[in-house]
């Protein structure tokens, strides 16, 4: 397993491709609702475009930051050497080019939503002059779906790195992670409980610094259990006397 593989975020974040189905049902139903007021090819460029180009520009210039959930993100301040090596295979033109081919993905399966959407008409959310209702939930449904898809993909890219090149990278200058990547606006100290590694390696180092005195104290308590014989003789022999006395 690669070294970077450790770190939670990455896998929360890759997850979230699992709810691409409910969006996409989402836009379904409300491309769904009525008739077309507008030219069908008018209709959906606006849909793609409210969906599609917020995010593809965020993951082209400013990539999420996924040291965090939801509104919540870690302080960037209090980012591990390693997981600064992960935001810098954030930037990198493999991302961008992963970025434009889910944007690309995703205009076709929109596509595709809005020759079907007819047949879903009889589950439709809102009544059938409610349109305008309906294209607003199916551009905010098709927005999330280009969120959740567009960052588990970079993230797969990232996860996809060989161990060589990621050692190579080099950490993102904390002084710029909040200009170069989308950070939500509550920030706190520590989002997740520290791994099972970092709890054995915070353990471990003061028990190693601490080993001599204790190697004294285990020295002394050991002089007291077994002393010497010169010190003990009466103590040697108290078992024989309980012995005599049964």
């Amino acid at each position: 397993m690669r070294s970077f593989w450790s770190d939670p975020f990455l896998w929360i974040h890759l997850s979230g491709a699992a709810t691409l189905p409910i969006f996409l049902g989402l836009c379904l139903l409300g491309l769904a609702v009525g008739s077309p007021l507008l030219p069908v090819w008018l209709e959906m460029f606006l849909v793609a475009v409210a969906g599609i180009v917020p995010v593809l520009w965020m993951q082209w210039f400013r990539p999420f930051y996924i040291f965090s959930i939801l509104v919540v993100a870690v302080k960037p301040q209090n980012l591990t050497s390693l997981q600064q090596r992960i935001l810098t295979r954030f930037k990198t033109k493999l991302n961008k080019g992963i970025a434009l081919f889910v944007a690309v993905l995703l205009a076709v399966i929109l596509w595709q939503l809005y020759r079907f959407a007819p047949l879903a008409a009889s589950v439709a959310p809102f009544p059938p002059s409610l349109r305008w209702a309906g294209l607003l939930l199916a551009a905010s449904a098709f927005l999330a779906s280009n969120l959740f898809l567009q960052v588990s993909a970079s993230v797969m890219g990232v996860l996809l790195t060989p161990e060589s090149e990621f050692a190579a990278t080099k950490p993102h200058v904390l002084e710029k992670i909040r200009q170069d990547f989308t950070i939500a606006p509550w920030q706190v100290d520590r989002l997740l409980p520290a791994l099972a590694a970092e709890t054995t390696a915070a353990v471990a180092a003061p028990a190693e610094s601490i080993e001599p005195a204790s190697g004294i104290g285990n020295s002394s308590a050991g002089s007291i259990v077994n002393p010497k014989p010169a010190d003990t003789n009466g103590v040697t022999f108290l078992p024989e006397q309980s012995s005599e006395k049964k």
